[in-house]
């Protein structure tokens, strides 16, 4: 630690985590939830609905980075962030009401527009709030703890959503609606929350690069550029049994009534596991804590296709191990991009983060619907038919595949892509103190 003066206060802390809360509740249904929910219930079928969600996404490609770069630019009385949140959470309350209420008879159209509509608001509310936390501190270590509290409140709200509907006996229909009311009061409340207890930190310099030229400069940061690949590379990796999750333990482990437990032990194990994933990383160094939590992740997953019928004891066992890794996914990664925007400060005298978020931002999206188009259209390859328990041999081994092997075989492309990453503690406040300095000067 750099020194008690830099220390982020625990309320401080909490209160920035809050609103990662209801923008968990919200994400769990739209990652997990709705592909099945509107594949299987409202019978668009996998394919169509796989298809949608990839072509939803690539609006990101425009809106995250002109957000960023708006985010970056425009200064209000209010600052660079928090105006931006204000704006997308009327957005992402309405899309989310439209989604998880849908009943029998909507078509394609109707995904395709509230499901843009949902990434668009999630893009305005949380790429300014990754950016804000990014810059409430300028130390290593203080970064792991403020991404720590933001991805413990996330994965506070990952449970709530996994398991309010599992504890109330709610269908799937049910429990999407359930989810969407609930966060018509706790987003509004925790976003007024944290606007009230947490200032925005100082921008070093005004940004004033257009977003094309920013993306350019940006790309020839080599740091960045590992990590985020890395990133991508390992989001998908926990993309695809996070789509197949329900699919996995219905017709693999034939428990479909365990899914709201398993899914409650896997992101319990991931917030418990948070405090020390940070002091691990805090003598380690986060990149090679990281690499090592990939490698643990990626050995779990190879016992996945041993399982069959009635193993949910054995699965909720390999729930609890790649819980413990997710910690580390969510918490060091996201540290990790608060200090490549240091290296990119550094060389362009332009403070960016708004950008950089955009990109991460991407790369998450990017990872999480790469995940569903891939599996999806390759299940309906396979001859996997959702709506029936008598799958053939074939549908089966390729969904249990496309849970557990082909995730291992992303983590591993991801370590050794990874492996060797530059910026460590020293190397960090070096690049902090040199940057100090430049303002001093000027």
């Amino acid at each position: 630690m750099s020194g008690s003066s830099q220390t982020v206060s625990l309320p401080r802390l909490l209160a920035y985590g809050l609103p990662g809360l209801p923008l968990a509740a919200l994400m769990l249904p739209l990652y997990v939830y709705l592909p099945a929910y509107y594949a299987e219930d409202l019978g668009l079928g996998f394919a169509a609905v796989g298809a949608v969600l990839l072509i939803a996404r690539l609006s990101d490609v425009v809106t995250d980075p002109l957000i960023g770069a708006l985010s970056d630019r425009i200064v209000t009385r209010f600052g660079r962030r928090r105006v931006w949140m204000v704006a997308g959470a009327p957005i992402v309350l309405l899309s989310a009401h439209m989604l998880f209420g849908a009943e029998e008879g909507v078509g394609i159209g109707y995904l395709l527009v509230w499901t843009v509509a949902a990434y668009l608001g999630v893009t305005m509310v949380l790429l300014p709030y990754s950016a804000w936390g990014a810059e409430m501190s300028p130390d290593y270590d203080q970064r792991s703890r403020i991404a720590g509290s933001r991805e413990g409140f996330v994965v506070l709200g990952t449970l709530l959503a996994a398991g309010l509907p599992s504890l109330l006996g709610a269908d799937r229909g049910a429990a999407l609606q359930m989810i969407g009311w609930m966060l018509w009061f706790v987003l509004p409340l925790s976003l007024i929350v944290a606007l009230c207890a947490v200032p925005e930190g100082n921008a070093i310099w005004r940004a004033s690069a257009g977003w094309r030229r920013g993306v350019a400069i940006l790309w020839r940061n080599r740091p960045f550029r590992r990590l985020v690949a890395a990133y991508l590379l390992s989001g998908i990796a926990n993309g695809l049994p996070a789509s197949l999750f329900l699919l996995f333990v219905a017709h693999v482990i034939e428990r479909p009534e365990w899914s709201g437990p398993l899914l409650f032990v896997y992101f319990f194990c991931g917030v418990a596991a948070i405090p020390i994933w940070l002091r691990v990383s805090a003598r380690y160094g986060k990149h090679r804590v990281w690499t090592g939590a990939m490698l643990w992740a990626t050995a779990v997953f190879l016992f996945v296709p041993l399982l069959g019928p009635g193993d949910q004891w054995w699965f909720l066992l390999i729930c609890v191990f790649t819980g413990f890794s997710l910690g580390a996914d969510l918490v060091l990664p996201a540290s990790m991009q608060a200090d490549v925007v240091d290296l990119d400060t550094l060389h362009s005298g332009r403070q960016r983060t708004g950008i950089y978020f955009a990109i991460w931002g991407m790369a998450t999206k990017l990872a999480l619907a790469l995940a569903v188009g891939i599996a999806f259209p390759l299940l309906d390859l396979a001859g996997f038919a959702a709506n029936t328990m008598g799958n053939s041999d074939t549908g089966l081994i390729a969904l249990a595949a496309l849970y557990s092997l082909v995730p291992a075989a992303f983590k591993i492309a991801a370590v050794t892509l990874f492996w060797g990453y530059p910026i460590t503690a020293e190397r960090q406040r070096r690049i902090r103190a040199m940057i100090r300095s430049r303002t001093i000067s000027t």
